[in-house]
């Protein structure tokens, strides 16, 4: 019997009832079942977070932030509900524990009431951050607690960005406004300069003004000195002089009174006379020629008393005059005395004028130095500071919240989360499919043994009946993943080539596994598909896994088909897929050479062993 009559052997054995019908095409669908329904529920889970109702509760009581009277919490609940992300519903904190506990919510999400007075207090004496707070519940489902963890985070990410975007405005705008003042104050600057300039030119006019004028008063005050020293020896003289006329003037007084009471006394005196002549007995006319001789010296009396008192009167104005001169020489005296002081007082003043002036020129100087160096570094500054219009300072303010945009550059690209898992529960599923059939298929039969007495033909025979029926499971699943879930392949026959190439693959192991081992192979092959399972790096990355494992990940087949299918699935790397292919064909024909040296011992030996019955079945 050849090879092709014995796979329909068997295969007419596996459908010779209606028991046997169900049984081969119900073990047929497992993969196809196992594979399409997972992938189904999770074609795109994360497309469908909008349906997760997650608790939502509002305790902020506001605060002051930039200026004005703000409630974050509220801004924040008002943000989520119009994304619509999740299903929020605003609930109070009683509500939400209620709801937790009850498994209404999946998770919920707290803004506390010191919300948006923890962001104020950046600019406080106190500050620190604001909470959100997580509320989760394991019991109702643990990735709703690892989602509602990247949610909080997310809302926190935005509330960072809304605040420091804010920040940031109000920081930008006070620079502009920094900017304007420092080219105003520069702008002032320059006119304190040009100012300065013009004072330096006045106090160098003033030293030289004050030069003269302390030169002049030096002069002065020395003239003054000189005026000093001779107006006194003037006031002395006058007042010697003074002293004489005074003396003159007492003489003279004395002559004119005597002289004046001389000449009053002549008709006293001739009266006298004329009693006397009388009594002496002269006549009359003797008398008369007496006396007549006598007038001439009254007469010449009276006119030495005019003299006299004509004289007196211009030493009574001399001695007035000298008496004048005197004072007025003392009084000279002592206002050239007072000129002289005051003329030294001035002149040390000019003195110190002229070195104040000489230190104003210099002190101006260095002022107008210091001065051109706050105007140059004004306008330095006020030049570093950019010159923005409030349009720009405002996308400024966004890209300094969110200064880092995530561009996403993919080489490949799963289309969604459910072709993401594709390769991995399609290369699982091919396992499966060919486990469940050998529960049904004989891997080597005794008829086979019996017509076939090549141990090759043997192996071939019972390999190829497994891995036909394989390729049909892989047939209908490929079919599943195209037409009824709609997943996009970027190979669609070589995707469909590694799920046959796996599925052959797969087959040819238990093969092994059961001419070695038997009923015991058989579970050997559920082992492992579960060490397949979890070191395939299907979900996970395998370098997370733990070393022991991660070495597995090198050597079972299962993660070199994960790896093919992702490169076909998606337009990966040819070189990679070939490596894969090496593995697995490696593999196929690892285990159907060693299938057929089991098989060769089988039908050359025969030992107590083979007669004791199987441990399992």
């Amino acid at each position: 019997m050849k090879v092709p009559q014995m796979i329909l052997a068997e295969l007419r054995r596996l459908t010779s009832t209606r028991m046997s019908l169900i049984a081969l095409i119900a073990l047929m669908a497992v993969p196809i079942l196992y594979g399409g329904l997972y992938l189904w529920a999770n074609r795109d889970p994360y497309g469908q977070l909008d349906q997760v109702p997650v608790a939502l509760v509002v305790a902020d009581t506001g605060a002051e932030l930039n200026g004005a009277e703000r409630n974050l919490g509220d801004e924040v609940a008002q943000q989520l509900i119009e994304d619509g992300s999740f299903d929020w519903q605003l609930t109070t904190a009683d509500e939400m524990t209620a709801g937790l506990d009850d498994g209404t919510y999946d998770f919920g999400v707290e803004l506390p009431a010191d919300f948006t007075a923890s962001i104020a207090s950046i600019t406080s004496g106190d500050p620190h951050p604001a909470d959100i707070v997580l509320h989760t519940s394991d019991a109702n489902n643990y990735l709703a607690s690892t989602i509602g963890t990247q949610a909080v985070e997310k809302i926190r990410t935005t509330v960072t960005e809304k605040v420091v975007a804010e920040a940031g405005l109000t920081m930008l705008d006070a620079l502009d406004t920094i900017r304007v003042q420092l080219t105003d104050a520069a702008a002032g600057a320059g006119q304190l300069v040009d100012g300065l300039a013009q004072a330096g030119d006045g106090a160098g006019q003033l030293t030289t003004g004050a030069t003269q004028l302390a030169d002049g008063t030096a002069q002065l005050r020395d003239g003054a000195a000189q005026l000093s020293a001779g107006s006194a020896q003037v006031a002395d003289g006058a007042a010697q002089v003074a002293a004489g006329t005074a003396q003159l003037d007492a003489i003279a007084d004395r002559i004119g009174k005597a002289s004046s009471d001389a000449t009053a006394a002549l008709p006293q005196v001739r009266a006298d006379i004329s009693a006397k002549l009388t009594e002496r007995g002269l006549d009359q006319a003797q008398i008369d020629d007496v006396l007549a001789a006598l007038d001439p010296v009254g007469d010449r009396l009276t006119a030495v008393d005019s003299r006299v008192q004509g004289a007196v009167a211009q030493i009574d104005q001399l001695n007035s005059g000298a008496q004048q001169v005197s004072a007025g020489a003392s009084t000279v005296a002592d206002g050239a005395a007072t000129l002289a002081t005051g003329t030294s007082t001035a002149a040390d003043g000019a003195a110190q004028l002229r070195d104040g002036a000489t230190a104003l020129g210099s002190g101006i100087t260095q002022l107008e130095d210091g001065a051109t160096q706050l105007r140059d570094g004004l306008s330095s500054g006020a030049a570093q500071l950019p010159s923005y219009d409030a349009d720009t300072r405002q996308k400024q303010a966004d890209t300094l919240a969110a200064p880092v945009d995530v561009e996403r550059s993919s080489l490949t690209e799963a289309q969604n989360y459910g072709a993401g898992l594709a390769p991995f529960f399609a290369a699982l599923a091919g396992w499966i499919g060919i486990y469940a059939l050998f529960l049904i298929v004989k891997p080597v039969s005794k008829r086979a043994v019996t017509a076939l007495h090549s141990p090759i033909r043997i192996t071939l025979a019972g390999w190829a009946t497994p891995a036909l029926l394989g390729a049909v499971q892989m047939l209908g699943l490929f079919g599943v993943l195209s037409l009824a879930l709609g997943f996009s392949f970027a190979h669609p026959l070589a995707t469909l080539g590694i799920l046959l190439l796996a599925s052959a693959t797969y087959a040819a192991i238990v093969l092994a596994l059961n001419v070695w081992l038997g009923s015991v192979g058989q579970f050997l092959g559920l082992v492992l598909m579960v060490l397949q399972l979890v070191t395939a790096g299907g979900t996970f990355p395998w370098q997370t896994l733990p070393a022991p494992l991660a070495a597995l990940h090198h050597v079972l087949p299962m993660g070199y088909v994960v790896d093919a299918m992702r490169q076909v699935m998606y337009g990966g790397s040819a070189d990679r897929v070939w490596l894969d292919l090496t593995v697995l064909v490696a593999w196929l024909v690892g285990a159907g050479v060693l299938a057929a040296i089991g098989v060769t011992r089988m039908t050359h030996f025969r030992t107590l062993r083979d007669l004791q019955p199987s441990v399992i079945g």
